[in-house]
C-alpha cells in the first residue's frame, strides 16, 4: 500500500514520494544506532579516542622561557644587575636563573623575588664588611660565613627550592673536580660554595665533600640554565681575560688564574648559549667595590647592544612554536575524523552515503 499518497498518482510519482520519508527514517535509525557526536572542543576527553591531542592543539603556543646564566667575576658581578634591568625593561625578564660565584649571589637575590631596581638598591647599600670575614687558615683567608648569612637574610631564609624563580648555584667538588649544581637546600650555603675562590675563601664542607668556586669547571653556567628548562639562554660573561697584564691584587691574580684554567671549558659552554653578553668590566678590579655603579652601567649598555639579537632569537622560537601548534591542531583534527569514521555504525555509514550525516566531515 501507499498510505498517505493518492492512489491515482503514477507509480513513478509514488516512488518519488516515498524517498523523503525513507530518508528521514534512515537518518533517525542512524541516530539511534550510533554514539552521539562529540563536540570538537572536547574530543580529546572522549573515552574512545585513540590519539591524544598534542599540548599545542589549542592553537596557542607555549610561552618562551628565558634563562639567564650569570658568570663569576667578583666585584665585576655588579654588571649582572644592569643586564637584568634592561631585560626587564624590554619585557624579557628571565624565568629561570643559574649562577656561578658572583653570579650566584646576584642570581639568588633576583630569584628570591627582587626586581632589578631592588637589586640595585641592595648593591648601593652593600657594606663590604658585611660579607667578608677574614680568618687566616691553610684553606683560605676568608671564612665565607658572613656571605652565607647575608644571602640567607636577603632571601628570608628560604631554601633554593622555595625561591620565586627556579635557581641553581654551580660549584666545584674539591675532592674530584666534579661540577656540582645546587638546586635544593640552604640557599646561602650554596652561594657560599659557588663563590669560594680557591686560596682566598676556605672550602665549604657540605656533607662528606668540600666545595670551591664554580668558575673552575663552569665559568658561565649555560648548561645549568638549560637544564632548568630555558628555551633561550642568555649568558653574561664577566670573567677576567689574560691581556698581557699582571693583576694588581691577590683576588685578581687568583681570579685570572681560574679564568685561564677554565677557559677551554668556558668557551665550549658559552657556545651553547643563544646570546652571550660581555659587559666592558675587564678594567674593574676583582675587589674594587667602589666601581659598582660603573659595573651596573656597563651591564646596561652591553644588554642594550645585545637586545636585537635576543629579540630575534625569541621571535624565531615563537614562529617555530606557532607553526608546530598549527600542525598539531591539524593532526588532532584529522585524528578525530579518523576515529569518528572508524566508530560509525552501519546505519550512520548509510546515512553518510546518502549525504544525510556530515558528523565526520573532513576538517
Amino acid at each position: 500500500m501507499t498510505a498517505g499518497l493518492p492512489p491515482s498518482l503514477p507509480r513513478r510519482a509514488r516512488i518519488r514520494g516515498w524517498r523523503p520519508i525513507a530518508a528521514l527514517g534512515l537518518a533517525a535509525l542512524a541516530g539511534c544506532g550510533s554514539v552521539p557526536r562529540t563536540p570538537a572542543s572536547t574530543a580529546s576527553a572522549a573515552p574512545s579516542a585513540t590519539v591524544s591531542p598534542a599540548p599545542a592543539a589549542s592553537g596557542v603556543p607555549a610561552p618562551i622561557r628565558i634563562g639567564i646564566a650569570l658568570g663569576g667575576g667578583a666585584a665585576k658581578g655588579f654588571a649582572h644587575i644592569g643586564v637584568i634591568k634592561m631585560l626587564e625593561a624590554n619585557g624579557l625578564a628571565p624565568a629561570v636563573v643559574a649562577g656561578t660565584s658572583a653570579g650566584s649571589v646576584v642570581g639568588a637575590l633576583y630569584a628570591s623575588g627582587m626586581n632589578a631596581f631592588e637589586l640595585q638598591q641592595k648593591a648601593v647599600a652593600l657594606d663590604e664588611a658585611s660579607i667578608r670575614d677574614l680568618q687566616f687558615s691553610s684553606g683560605g683567608l676568608v671564612l665565607g660565613q658572613k656571605l652565607e648569612d647575608y644571602v640567607n637574610a636577603q632571601v628570608h631564609n628560604k631554601p633554593l627550592e622555595q625561591l620565586a624563580k627556579p635557581f641553581v648555584a654551580v660549584a666545584t667538588r674539591l675532592e674530584d673536580g666534579e661540577r656540582t649544581v645546587f638546586a635544593r637546600g640552604n640557599t646561602g650555603q650554596a652561594v657560599r660554595a659557588s663563590s669560594s675562590v680557591p686560596g682566598v675563601f676556605q672550602p665549604v664542607a657540605i656533607g662528606k665533600y668540600h666545595y670551591v668556586d664554580g668558575g673552575v669547571v663552569s665559568p658561565v653556567p649555560v648548561d645549568a640554565a638549560r637544564q632548568l628548562g630555558a628555551d633561550v639562554v642568555i649568558a653574561v660573561d664577566i670573567s677576567s681575560k689574560a691581556r698581557g697584564r699582571t693583576p694588581g691584587d691577590l683576588l685578581g691574580t687568583v681570579g685570572q688564574s681560574i679564568a685561564i684554567m677554565g677557559q677551554k671549558l668556558g668557551h665550549a659552554e658559552l657556545a651553547r648559549a643563544d646570546v652571550t653578553i660581555r659587559p666592558a668590566v675587564l678594567d674593574i678590579g676583582a675587589a674594587d667595590f667602589t666601581q659598582r655603579a660603573n659595573a651596573i652601567l656597563e651591564g646596561e649598555k652591553a644588554a642594550l647592544a645585545a637586545m636585537p639579537r635576543i629579540k630575534e632569537r625569541v621571535a624565531q622560537l615563537q614562529a617555530q612554536r606557532a607553526q608546530a601548534a598549527q600542525q598539531a591542531q591539524a593532526q588532532a583534527a584529522q585524528a578525530r575524523q579518523k576515529s569518528c569514521l572508524e566508530q560509525r555504525s552501519s546505519w550512520r555509514k548509510l546515512a553518510s552515503a546518502a549525504g544525510l550525516d556530515d558528523s565526520c566531515a573532513a576538517p
